[in-house]
């Protein structure tokens, strides 16, 4: 674990202070003598700038369902919440009620003691009406600490006008991308794809794309210095020395941005969360422009990650009842459709994809099939402390400042640090 043991103690002595007052309904003494939900939950929500208006929107709806609750919604920037969201944790000062918290995020909080478990009835509605690849991101050693939000994977963003002016289909293998990309350059003096070359979670489709994973968690063992591993960085540099793609190694998601809204690049790698922006670029005001198709393959196979969001409460909220409530109002089917017929996001209840709003949604038609396909990320507390030297190495090898080679095996021994007694 990387807290100390003095901070998980002072979370557990909050969650059983919190026990203590809500008894055995786990209700935190926040629900008023007639039983009505009462007092203020705070939410901290870690949605981008062009979805959080939605569920403000959302979180101030709860309220009107409940008069004597207050909802006091603070956006907290995803770069900085995990950081933000322990450090409240562990200390208990002014820490939210309920997180909006990365699924790689989950075990590690409850492995910690921060999470409340949820409540039985609704665990077990979780394990029944959800998806179950996205349940499964909310447990720790067989219980649930979290009810899925969103669930997304990683696709190709393409503009339809610049790959059929250089006489091109969307690409579906890496060989294919750097063929069609030479065409674009070619017809249209553009770049054919940006490649985001400094955040490590893009680099997950490589190392899928080889066969590959950075762990084996079943075995507890380290696998991203392995042949698929050293194939996948050679991947990512061969795009940009190429000249297939290029890349930043700063600000990496805003410049990617700009360049596919823009038309500086026909293709960019992306998720669902970025359709809403995306849409607001000049390139796409027809909408019907964007196109999105699986991540390329690699030499052995397309995958993308499984990425969402899940829902959690602070183990040591003193307004526990209304914090689930909360919770499960965020979760549930109204608002689910609400949230796709609005951003576009997928659901992560299985019956909200009956819903209309659900079914004839252009993006949810793409990314559900990809979303049933991704690849489930393993669910360990560290799983998150991965990313950051991941990150590093993958940069790296990107921008040619190692060899693969380097970079897998400095990644490799990172992990080890992290994974105490991993092979």
């Amino acid at each position: 674990m990387r807290r100390g043991i003095a901070a998980t103690a002072l979370v557990a002595a909050l969650a059983l202070a919190a026990t203590a007052c809500g008894g055995d309904k786990n209700d935190g003494g926040s629900t008023d003598a007639g039983g009505e939900l009462s007092g203020t939950v705070t939410w901290w929500d870690t949605s981008n700038d062009t979805e959080k208006a939605t569920f403000q929107k959302i979180a101030e709806a709860f309220t009107a369902k409940h008069p004597k609750v207050t909802v006091k919604y603070v956006n907290v920037p995803y770069g900085d919440a995990q950081n933000k969201v322990k450090n409240a944790f562990s200390s208990g000062a002014d820490a939210p009620d309920v997180i909006r918290a990365d699924v790689g995020w989950v075990a590690d909080f409850a492995s910690l003691g921060y999470l409340d478990k949820v409540p039985a009835e609704t665990a077990k509605k979780v394990d029944a009406e959800f998806l179950p690849a996205a349940a499964a991101s909310g447990k720790y050693e067989n219980q649930t600490y979290a009810v899925p939000q969103v669930i997304d994977t990683l696709g190709l963003f393409y503009n339809k006008k610049m790959l059929a002016d250089a006489g091109v289909q969307p690409p579906t293998t890496l060989e294919e991308l750097k063929t069609a990309s030479a065409k674009i350059k070619e017809k249209t003096g553009k770049t054919g794809l940006y490649l985001r070359g400094d955040d490590s979670y893009w680099f997950l489709p490589l190392i899928y794309g080889e066969g590959g994973d950075l762990v084996d968690a079943k075995n507890k063992t380290v696998t991203v210095d392995g042949p698929a591993g050293v194939k996948a960085f050679k991947a990512a540099r061969d795009l940009v020395a190429s000249g297939a793609a290029v890349t930043n190694s700063t600000d990496g998601y805003q410049n990617m941005q700009t360049a596919f809204k823009t038309g500086q690049v026909a293709m960019m790698i992306n998720g669902p969360w970025a359709i809403k922006d995306t849409y607001a670029g000049e390139q796409f005001t027809d909408k019907a422009n964007l196109g999105v198709a699986p991540v390329p393959a690699g030499s052995a196979k397309a995958g993308g990650p499984q990425g969402g969001h899940d829902l959690a409460v602070y183990a040591g909220s003193k307004n526990r009842a209304a914090a689930h409530a909360f919770v499960e109002y965020l979760s549930s089917q109204e608002v689910q459709t609400q949230v796709t017929k609005e951003l576009s996001l997928l659901p992560t209840r299985t019956a909200a994809y009956e819903q209309e709003d659900v079914k004839s949604n252009q993006m949810v038609q793409f990314f559900k099939p990809a979303v049933d396909k991704a690849v489930e990320r393993a669910w360990i507390p560290e799983n998150g402390s991965l990313f950051d030297p991941l990150k590093v190495e993958y940069t790296k090898a990107v921008t040619g400042s190692a060899t693969p080679e380097d970079a897998a095996k400095s990644a490799g021994a990172e992990f080890r640090k992290i994974l105490k007694g991993w092979k």
